[in-house]
């Protein structure tokens, strides 16, 4: 049995724990806990390195703590940081990067731009929300998991995801306690545009006319878009309504645009904030209409589509062919024609390629989490005047 110990908590790691030295030096992250504090704690996971611990109890509290607005937070893990206050959110993730990019980069930036902030809840416009079975408690539950578990919370609302959809959290679990198949619905994807909310339920067996029966009555009720998907990705449908166009769309008002997408297309996942990252990307590229401007991890045109208002041509390349479909498809449904693009495998050698092979002023590049490693020697070579990564 882990007894409790006390700790400094000195700084915060990058999932938002609070990191800490226990008695033999070893270090601690301890979730629940914030820089400044003395914190009880009980040990959970043993490392050879480092060791995972919770928060007990706080003997001495940061400045910036304040109570989680979530009656949830403390078992759900959709959250890391409700108790601690937006300013100092930003603040603590502006310092890991910096750090981490001295760390890993050997870099320290010359200036640094102002943090863009958006709202603190209620912002989340995609999300996957987990579903399972519990006879225990008789009931379906629908949310996102327990911390360290594969639970699922017991989840009454979200503070994360748009209001409309985080006041239905309830209505979702008792309807799909009415269905044949509850116990082989394992995940909701949850998708919306500015207006339009869409859902796609994973189910494991095969629904009844009954169970779509029940189902498409939630989506009439709630003006819920409904999607169905019983295997693969490539599986999905569109239960509800029919014969109409299985997309959503957001839009980016300053350029008159309105970006098309299927529910399980990548797209930010906050709207505000990404309204925000594409002026402040337009407004450091300064494209002008003479610049010939290649846009790489392109998406589905989140970025090229709004630098095509300014500049004389824009090349976006993307490794998916469906994201390059359909931002083929959004430039033409806002009739933009100085724009082209193409799928290819920005990990491999593409110096053959078609678009690899014109002049550029200007790139705009916006990759993975893996990063963006093979295409700056190709970057360099092309001698761009400017690069906004």
């Amino acid at each position: 049995m882990n007894h409790e110990a006390t700790a400094e908590i000195t700084s915060l790691s990058h999932d938002g724990r609070g990191v800490a030295k226990d008695e033999s030096g070893k270090t601690l992250f301890i979730d629940g806990a914030l820089p400044f504090e003395q914190v009880r704690y009980v040990t959970r996971r043993k490392h050879r390195r480092y060791n995972d611990a919770k928060v007990s109890s706080v003997v001495k509290s940061a400045a910036d703590r304040r109570d989680p607005a979530c009656q949830h937070f403390l078992e759900c893990g959709g959250c890391a940081l409700q108790h601690l206050n937006h300013p100092a959110q930003v603040e603590s993730k502006q310092k890991i990067w910096l750090e981490q990019l001295m760390h890993f980069g050997g870099v320290q930036p010359d200036v640094l731009l102002a943090p863009l902030i958006g709202p603190q809840y209620h912002y989340r416009h995609k999300a996957r929300l987990g579903v399972r079975y519990v006879p225990k408690k008789e009931k379906v539950l629908v949310g996102f998991r327990e911390r360290f578990n594969h639970y699922i919370t017991n989840c009454q609302e979200c503070h994360v995801l748009p209001k409309r959809v985080s006041d239905l959290i309830p209505k979702i679990s008792e309807t799909l306690s009415r269905l044949s198949c509850f116990r082989e619905i394992p995940q909701i994807e949850l998708a919306c545009g500015d207006e339009q909310v869409a859902m796609v339920f994973r189910h494991l067996s095969s629904m009844t006319q009954q169970d779509e029966s029940i189902l498409v009555a939630f989506g009439i009720a709630e003006q819920i878009e409904i999607y169905l998907q019983p295997k693969g990705i490539d599986s999905i449908c569109k239960l509800y309504p029919q014969n109409t166009p299985e997309r959503l769309s957001y839009s980016l008002p300053t350029y008159d645009l309105s970006i098309h997408f299927h529910p399980t297309d990548f797209t930010q996942v906050n709207p505000l904030m990404n309204q925000q990252m594409v002026d402040q990307a337009i407004q450091l590229l300064e494209p002008t209409s003479k610049d010939q401007i290649l846009d790489l991890y392109c998406g589905i045109g989140n970025f090229t589509l709004p630098i095509a208002r300014f500049a004389d041509h824009v090349i976006g390349v993307e490794g998916s062919q469906i994201a390059v479909s359909r931002a083929i498809e959004n430039a033409e449904l806002n009739q933009i024609a100085n724009v082209n693009f193409y799928a290819d495998d920005l990990t491999k050698d593409f110096g053959e390629a078609y678009w690899a092979c014109q002049e550029y002023d200007k790139v705009l590049l916006d990759p993975p989490r893996s990063g963006a490693e093979s295409v700056i020697p190709f970057i360099i070579d092309k001698l761009i005047k400017r690069i906004v990564y």
